[in-house]
């Protein structure tokens, strides 16, 4: 690890000797390649880099060499276990109480996220919440956002029962004159679309039941039901 390598270069560092040549073996590989992309500005990297620098003032030239673990080599065994014994002994100070940044930021996207669950299972709003009931599930996926999506997916925009409800139109019934047009008539009922779902049901059939749950209809068979919005909102405009 970093900051064991960072403690040999201090313990090096003080050696009273006129060769001041040394090696710097360990078996972490990541630990090296980071000392050597100068991208890379973690805490630990940057202070072994400091304390080269500040060796090399002194006339110290220190080389760094990967040693393969667990495997049999004497000073990376007993590193090994001075480690492990450290690590499990309560009496003993901690040298090293910084957290990386990337772990403080990735425990602040946990907590988002779990804060951001509660709230979506809490809320009586939104159709949306059907199709993505899991939050991280959602942000896994990568979504070609168009107008025709959203509508379907949250039920807002040009739908008539959505229209009706702030009163841009007079009636929320669908065009086939059997009930309300909402996201729920247009995806398993309406039968001004039945071509369009057909194509919809004969593929997830080949795998599935239909009638399926939105959630797993997007999670399972997002490809083809991104196409369904904009076939049926051309179908719809011609009526």
């Amino acid at each position: 690890m970093a900051v064991n390598v960072l403690r040999a270069l201090g313990y090096t560092e003080n050696i009273q000797t006129e060769d001041k040549t040394a090696t710097i073996y360990t078996d972490s590989r990541m630990t090296l390649d980071s000392f050597k992309n100068s991208n890379i500005h973690i805490y630990l990297i940057e202070e072994i880099r400091r304390k080269v620098e500040e060796m090399g003032e002194i006339n110290w030239k220190i080389k760094f060499c990967w040693v393969k673990a667990h495997a049999g080599i004497q000073g990376n065994e007993i590193a090994d276990a001075l480690t492990k014994e450290a690590a499990t002994n309560a009496d003993i100070t901690e040298c090293y109480k910084k957290v990386p940044k990337s772990v403080v930021l990735s425990e602040l996207g946990e907590i988002s996220v779990e804060k951001w669950q509660r709230e979506w299972n809490q809320t009586t709003k939104g159709a949306i919440t059907e199709y993505f009931p899991v939050v991280v599930e959602k942000l896994k996926m990568k979504i070609n956002i168009t107008q025709n999506f959203t509508t379907m997916v949250t039920e807002h925009g040009n739908i008539r029962s959505y229209l009706h409800r702030f009163k841009i139109i007079e009636t929320p019934i669908c065009p086939c004159g059997t009930t309300d047009q909402t996201i729920h008539h247009w995806l398993f009922e309406c039968e001004l679309l039945n071509k369009e779902r057909d194509n919809l049901i004969s593929t997830i059939l080949k795998t599935n039941v239909w009638p399926i749950s939105k959630n797993r209809l997007i999670r399972k068979y997002f490809k083809i039901f991104a196409k369904f919005p904009n076939e049926i909102f051309d179908k719809l405009n011609e009526v």
